[in-house]
């Protein structure tokens, strides 16, 4: 045993095991993610439960079962809910019943006390709405303009449906183009003119540039009016049309709702979906989870501005954090020459690798956005003011924070793999009648790029995941545009994004709906951890083929 002991076995053993156990538990945490993150999506069974009290009073909920829990008996009784005194645990089922523009509430709480069996009605319809959530209920009819075009008895009842929602989708899309494409461009262009006068008044030319420069910014200004009109006209057209078809639904109280199909962006009988057909229908809303807009407070619909943001951010800082901390790194190692100073410097470069994030949001929102920002808003952007333009939180500023954040990272990996090079390639080069530049430039950093590749993998994996700094200097909880358009410059570095970590932060501690936002949570954060997997793995690629390219030389 004790030879055993003495030739490390044990610890080879106990290294392994550790590592097993914290792979089976980074495993099992991303998988209990992705079960209930991912599980949102998949179109749930409608079911219709009868549920009798102690009075005899019946009551009928129809929405989708979310979960159950046992619960003793007094916390049943705190709840208001009544239960006999001879029962010491209950079961409770959370229901998501929707309609809360009816109800006040889309999730609630059911003692299973006086429940008869779960019912699943092929007649049980969900209607996804852009506000107010999900109604649950039973089709009555489809008007158009007042009219009853077909009921749920009709055959071509569920086709008339699916039509008339693909068309209002289809005017939607028109609508979001108009507002958000054409008549933002013009409202862009508006805002010029507006600072183009104002810059007529800081400069006071003279009378005849003044009247010319007047004349244009007129003449331009009515010729956008002109556009605005046409296209004002064009979005009456479409709103009207929208309101063109209405779905009249029967909730489980009997209560009959008329649902105008321009709130509507999906109508769905689950209780009669095929496997396939639920398979097809979990693929188009994870897409849509991927690719809209979030609505309702971010509890519904998607999250792409979120990962559109957070993806600038990084590539943004990755290309402002990379040649600072490499250079910073040659000179100290290469140039600075070796005493206390430079001890110093690196000191206090590995202490701020140690400082809390919120802390380089504080400075950054002092000295980057306040600062800075503010002397550029007043040397380049005066016509602007007092509306900030850099002089205030965005995506510029967000980026700098994090490059600072991580640079000592950068710094620290980019000096080892210069000190890991052997003195002989550099003596070699020196031999051969290189000069000190050309031995740096064309044999030493080639050599130490798999390391500079190794600091901005580190920083890419911190700075996409946090947070607390980019509350203070650029991202919000909902950015109208976004960062990158068809708009020049095309990339605008002054806009504020949204972020997911800040997303899954909002979501999950803001939310006035809780349970709604739950599974967005846990979606959420999944993509969060896949981004920066794919962005680590990328760079990892780039890292492994520059070492193969550099092996033989490093040998």
């Amino acid at each position: 045993m004790k030879t055993w002991f003495k030739s490390g076995a044990p610890w080879i053993w106990l290294n392994g095991g550790a590592v097993a156990i914290c792979m089976i538990m980074v495993v099992g945490l991303i998988g209990l993610i992705a079960v209930r993150g991912f599980g949102h999506f998949w179109p749930a069974d409608v079911a219709e439960i009868e549920i009798n009290d102690h009075t005899g009073k019946q009551t009928v909920v129809l929405g989708e079962v979310v979960r159950s829990q046992t619960i003793p008996s007094a916390v049943a009784r705190d709840a208001g809910n009544y239960v006999p005194d001879d029962i010491e645990l209950v079961t409770r089922y959370l229901i998501k019943q929707g309609n809360r523009d009816q109800t006040g509430r889309d999730f609630v709480w059911y003692l299973e006390l006086g429940m008869e069996d779960f019912r699943y009605p092929d007649t049980a319809y969900v209607v996804e709405r852009r506000e107010w959530g999900n109604f649950y209920g039973y089709p009555l009819a489809l008007q158009r303009e007042g009219e009853v075009i077909a009921t749920a008895a009709d055959a071509n009842f569920w086709p008339m449906i699916q039509e008339s929602v693909d068309r209002s989708l289809k005017l939607h899309r028109d609508i979001q183009r108009i507002e958000k494409g054409e008549i933002g461009r013009i409202s862009t262009r508006l805002n010029e003119l507006r600072l183009d006068l104002r810059r007529l008044d800081l400069r006071d030319p003279p009378a005849d540039v003044r009247a010319a420069e007047e004349a244009r910014v007129a003449e331009a200004r009515a010729q956008l009016e002109i556009d605005y009109q046409v296209l004002r006209k064009d979005l009456d057209v479409l709103y009207q049309s929208t309101k063109r078809d209405t779905l009249q639904m029967r909730m489980s109280d009997n209560k009959e709702v008329a649902i105008s199909l321009a709130d509507i962006v999906r109508v769905t009988a689950p209780n009669t979906m095929s496997v396939p057909t639920k398979m097809g229908q979990y693929v188009e809303r994870l897409w849509e989870f991927l690719s809209e807009q979030p609505r309702e407070a971010n509890t519904e619909g998607g999250i792409f501005p979120a990962i559109f943001g957070t993806v600038t951010m990084v590539f943004v800082m990755s290309i402002m954090v990379t040649p600072f901390g490499i250079l910073a790194a040659i000179y100290l190692r290469e140039y600075a020459k070796q005493g206390l100073m430079t001890r110093i410097i690196r000191i206090s470069v590995y202490n701020l690798a140690g400082v809390p994030s919120i802390v380089y949001g504080v400075f950054g929102l002092g000295f980057f956005v306040y600062f800075l920002g503010g002397n550029l808003d007043r040397l380049f952007y005066e016509a602007a003011l007092p509306t900030p333009t850099f002089g205030t939180p965005g995506l510029f500023w967000a980026s700098l924070t994090l490059a600072l954040l991580t640079l000592p990272i950068v710094i620290v990996s980019t000096e080892e793999g210069l000190a890991r090079i052997p003195s002989t390639i550099r003596q070699g080069s020196l031999a051969l009648g290189a000069t000190k530049a050309e031995t740096l430039w064309k044999v030493i950093v080639p050599l130490a790029t798999p390391a500079m590749m190794t600091g901005l993998i580190l920083a890419i994996a911190r700075a996409a995941g946090e947070v607390a700094p980019l509350m203070l200097v650029g991202v919000v909880k909902l950015a109208p545009t976004l960062p990158v358009d068809a708009t020049f410059p095309f990339i605008h570095l002054e806009r504020k994004i949204m972020h997911l970590g800040f997303h899954i932060y909002d979501v999950g501690f803001q939310s006035p709906n809780v349970e709604a936002a739950r599974p967005l949570v846990y979606a959420t954060a999944l993509i969060l951890v896949i981004l920066i997997v794919v962005l680590n793995l990328t760079a990892i690629s780039i890292r492994n083929r520059l070492r193969e390219r550099y092996r033989s030389a490093s040998d």
